[in-house]
């Protein structure tokens, strides 16, 4: 059977909502990536585009993973797939692309994801564009009397309570993330991300060299401040600031077959030990990330102990320190550049850039294993362990 390796892993910046990439359809920003990859590696011979996107509507409907590839230098003989695994989405893609390639069905996929939520709003493929959006009238009665589905920050407020993680522990988490991601993007550590040509505010071209959200310093008593996006002031303790940033970026991995990408002179950087995805709790819905964090050491035959790196999405800060409460050895090495709350979080885009991130990251530190865990809405949850060549 054939080994699937990655073989390279690039993205774009996270641009922050209405920010330096606002002004570039989604299409074209993956298509435009598509043609960085296929400058880096140029003998890799693709078989297929498989694209993760959350909101399929507008620019990013009608199988954005197709027209990217129209769009950009891939040939018209190169098809292209769309998923939805909602958060997990480019983590999911390249579990796909892996599987294809370990069955002998390709020998190079490219896999990632897309989102522009600048101009492609969350729910816009369930609302068809009303902006008065404020629950689940459009999802079938009967699934809702079955499960009482809730808002994923209804759910990080009942993790945060779960745990008993007070508002004070959650900001100090979300300020240590931005410290963390700016201590990274000054020391030049992500090699995985390109520059990219974006514009300011007042619409002049400016080259955006690192993610656009994060600070390079915060404020507790600001942050302290600020009300809770759901609950009353005082109750809740999930703010804007504690969560993931909405954002704009795509990112692409390139996975191949081991044996063929060494007759082609290519450098396969890492093999997959475990590739999951699990459904948890639907109401809960974000603390997936602990079963499958379990089931990957399981089927990895490893310990927590054996990890060197950890991406866990950073969609709110009670989801990663929950994690930390059932795996305490593990938070110390999780997300030591900074997360989502830092980067930002295109929704169909973040897995796929955090498989690059948590790659670039080992061959940085000398470590060769590397786990990472995308917590999803309606309660699933995707992991991937990979080990360093």
């Amino acid at each position: 059977m054939p080994e699937a390796v990655l073989i390279d892993a690039i993205r774009s910046p996270f641009g922050r909502r209405l920010g330096a990439l606002r002004n570039i359809r989604p299409d074209a920003l993956l298509a435009a990536l598509v043609d960085r990859m296929l400058q880096r590696q140029p003998a890799a011979r693709i078989d297929d585009l498989i694209v993760g996107c959350v909101s399929q509507a507008g620019e990013q409907g009608a199988n954005i993973a197709r027209q990217a590839a129209l769009l950009s230098g891939l040939g018209e003989h190169v098809p292209g797939v769309t998923l939805n695994r909602m958060c997990g989405s480019s983590q999911q893609a390249v579990h796909f692309a892996a599987q294809a390639v370990a069955a002998g069905d390709a020998h190079y996929i490219l896999a990632g994801g897309v989102e522009s939520m600048s101009r492609v709003p969350m729910f816009t493929d369930l609302t068809l564009g009303r902006a008065d959006f404020a629950g689940f009238d459009r999802l079938n009665p009967d699934l809702l009397a079955r499960h009482p589905l809730i808002h994923q920050v209804e759910s990080a407020e009942r993790i945060a309570e779960h745990w008993n993680l007070d508002r004070q522990a959650l900001d100090d988490y979300a300020r240590a993330s931005h410290a963390r991601a700016w201590a990274a993007a000054q020391e030049g550590r992500h090699a995985e991300l390109l520059p990219w040509r974006g514009e300011d505010a007042d619409g002049r071209p400016i080259d955006l060299v690192r993610d656009e959200g994060i600070r390079p310093a915060t404020d507790p008593a600001r942050m302290a401040a600020m009300a809770p996006v759901f609950r009353p002031v005082g109750e809740g303790r999930i703010t804007a600031a504690n969560a993931s940033q909405i954002a704009d970026g795509a990112a692409l991995v390139l996975v191949g077959d081991h044996e063929q990408a060494l007759r082609d002179g290519l450098r396969p950087r890492a093999r997959f030990r475990a590739r999951v995805a699990i459904g948890s709790d639907p109401v809960m819905q974000l603390d997936g990330v602990i079963p499958a964090t379990h089931e990957a050491l399981r089927r990895s035959g490893l310990s927590i102990r054996d990890l060197d790196w950890i991406e866990i999405n950073e969609a709110f800060a009670s989801v990663v320190l929950a994690w930390g409460r059932a795996f305490p050895e593990g938070l110390e090495k999780a997300n030591p550049w900074g997360g989502a709350i830092a980067h930002g979080h295109p929704l169909g885009a973040t897995g796929a850039g955090l498989m690059g991130k948590m790659l670039c990251g080992l061959e940085a530190t000398g470590g060769a294993l590397g786990l990472q865990l995308m917590c999803i809405g309606h309660g699933m949850a995707t992991a991937t362990i990979i080990e360093r060549l």
